[in-house]
Formats: C-alpha cells, structure tokens, sequence
C-alpha cells in the first residue's frame, strides 16, 4: 500500500464478559456481554463515529461476544473466523494466577504459549499467521477508506505487531480494555500506531 491511502485500521475490542471481568482467558468458549459490556458497546459506537464517518468494510470475530459488540456499535459487520480469540487450549477459562500457582512459573502466555485441553490450542505464531490472513483481506479495502476489525484483546494485539512487521510477542507490551478502540496507519510508507486503547 502506497502512503498515499486514505485507510486505515480501526480496531474494536469486544465489551466486558463475565470471563474478561473475572480475568480468566476467553479463547473459543463462546460467552455473552454482560450489561456492562453492552453498554461499553454503545459506547464504543459514539467514540468510532468520531474516527470514521463510513467505514468501507468491517470485520467481526464469529464469537457473539464480538459479533454482539459490532451490532450495538451501529456495524454491519461481515463474519471473519480468524479474527477468533487465541484458543488457549487447556487454559481456556483458567486466570493467569491460577496458572502460574499450579506451575509453580512465572508463567506468560506470549512467552510460554499454552498446553492441549479440549482443544488443542494455539502458538503465538499461529494467531500471527491468522492476522496475517486478515490482514490480507483487509489491505486492497484500504485504497478506499477506513477499514474496522471487531474483534478481541490478544489477537488484535497480536494482529497489531503484524502490521508494524515485529515479533507478535511485542503484542505483551501492549494493552487492550475492553470495548476501546485502536488505530493503525501509516507514516509516510511505514507502518505505525496511530492511537492505542483509546
């Protein structure tokens, strides 16, 4: 993409579950907003609108909690499956305390990645891969506009160092609440963050 398009990516974190809430890792089980949640959606909206008049294509995790966010957001969102969350394997549901009790580390999921559970979760390096497929879809839309991701807190994390063309364990250095919004865009021909948790 040359630095002369006028696109950029905004991304969307899903609002507060009662999971991301009591900070247990959230990967595919597939969990509702809770009030709070849907309120920060609505929020979200009023914010967005304010950084994008008519978004050219927006993207959502098929998780409800993301789908569910980009609706009371005010998005038309098209369903993207690999903008899931991690699958976090055997710590899905499971806080980082919990974790790091039992395995007696200082256990970091960047770091150290997950074990096999109901599924067979993840590396760091395949929820990389997956924003880069993303990342794809979404690049020739920025020719023309600004360009929505909804999504969640590690893999847009993730998806960010991928667009800044680091190592996706940079994305432990950054931090993304619920329902807040961040963009990525260009200086000059570089890839940047524009804003961040905003």
């Amino acid at each position: 993409m040359s630095d002369t398009s006028p696109g950029r990516l905004i991304l969307l974190r899903h609002g507060e579950t009662q999971w991301s809430r009591e900070g247990r890792h959230t990967g595919t089980t597939d969990v509702p907003l809770t009030e709070i949640g849907r309120s920060q959606a609505r929020a979200s909206g009023q914010r967005l609108t304010e950084l994008t008049t008519d978004p050219v294509l927006v993207l959502s995790s098929d998780l409800q909690r993301a789908r569910v966010t980009a609706e009371i957001a005010g998005l038309a969102a098209q369903v993207d499956p690999d903008l899931r969350e991690w699958d976090y394997g055997g710590y899905e549901g499971r806080s980082t305390a919990e974790i790091r009790q039992e395995s007696g580390t200082d256990w970091d999921v960047f770091r150290d990645g997950v074990v096999p559970g109901a599924t067979p979760g993840e590396t760091v390096e395949e929820v990389a891969a997956r924003a880069s497929r993303v990342l794809v879809r979404a690049r020739p839309h920025l020719e023309r506009g600004d360009v929505v991701l909804v999504g969640h807190g590690h893999t847009s994390r993730i998806l960010a160092t991928v667009w800044l063309r680091t190592s996706p364990r940079l994305a432990a250095q950054l931090t993304l609440d619920p329902a807040r919004l961040s963009v990525l865009g260009h200086h000059r021909e570089d890839p940047c963050i524009v804003s961040w948790n905003c």
